[in-house]
């Protein structure tokens, strides 16, 4: 038998149902039929990642223009997918999705509008997020030229430039609100914030915090002494990233946005409320921050 291609003992990165399974699955999960999916991309701004196909379920996470999916098969107005970028399979709104595209570009500007023409004065038709992956087909003066209309080229970036001090990129985010679930500049989660970041320096990052605990870097000494910036700082169920040696940055319920604030502060009332102690430190390094 080959090896199974998922993390079993993870359900948010299975992309299997009891009675459709991913045709890789066949010998690991027990399915009524297995297929094969079909690669997509999302084409709007950005759509909540479900559970249950349903529009009142919880959002878990969000698709952001640009992002790759694999489809395995659509019901009452949803499809049922797989990131590639992370892993995670839910739920999308059918009309999120469109045929697979390369990506170009990557909208480095918090947001961006979307025009129906390479004019400023046009009435916006549509907005872009920080990190959504775009194909432009032409530039047409200081505008690209994308399907849905055009965006300034001066927000964008071509794909594979990066921002290394993905720190910075932190505290440009700083008062966006904060929702569970949430991966874009009008709203983010804690480990929607260190993902988020992380791919603006190149960085492929798990979506959830325990995963991220897990997956990046290596781990430091839990004495809150030598600090820097860019270490990443977990509890069970929360994360957030050093600006310094003192001050962390993290998008949070208690401010109920993204915040900074001096680390032994936060740890303090975070043990008190809510998460618990700090669980680990992480330092990323180009060896150990994929």
């Amino acid at each position: 038998m080959q090896a199974c291609p998922f993390d079993l003992s993870d359900p948010r990165l299975v992309p299997a149902r009891p009675e459709i399974a991913d045709a890789r699955l066949r010998g690991h999960v027990e399915a009524e039929r297995y297929v094969v999916g079909e690669e997509r991309s999302v084409v709007v701004p950005a759509a909540p990642l479900r559970r249950t196909p349903r529009f009142d379920a919880g959002i878990e996470t969000e698709a952001v223009m640009g992002d790759t999916v694999t489809a395995y098969g659509a019901e009452e107005g949803f499809v049922f997918v797989q990131f590639a970028h992370d892993g995670y399979v839910g739920y999308l709104p059918e009309a999120a999705l469109g045929l697979a595209v390369a990506p170009t570009h990557r909208v480095t500007a918090l947001r961006s509008f979307l025009y129906p023409g390479p004019d400023l004065k046009q009435p916006a038709s549509g907005w872009l997020t920080l990190g959504a992956r775009i194909r432009a087909t032409e530039t047409v003066g200081d505008y690209l030229r994308i399907a849905g209309g055009y965006v300034f080229a001066g927000h964008c970036v071509p794909l594979a430039a990066v921002e290394p001090d993905y720190a910075a990129t932190a505290e440009r985010l700083v008062g966006t609100p904060y929702l569970w679930g949430g991966r874009t500049s009008l709203g983010l989660d804690c480990s929607g914030l260190l993902q988020l970041c992380l791919a603006q320096a190149g960085i492929a990052a798990p979506r959830d915090a325990d995963q991220q605990e897990r997956g990046l870097g290596e781990a430091l000494p839990l004495d809150f002494e030598g600090l820097r910036r860019g270490d990443v700082v977990f509890w069970r169920g929360h994360v957030g990233l050093m600006l310094d040696a003192t001050r962390l940055i993290h998008a949070n319920g208690h401010h109920m946005a993204v915040a900074v604030e001096p680390l032994r502060e936060a740890v303090a009332r975070i043990q008190a409320n809510s998460y618990g102690p700090v669980t680990s430190i992480r330092r990323l390094t180009p060896s150990t921050a994929s």
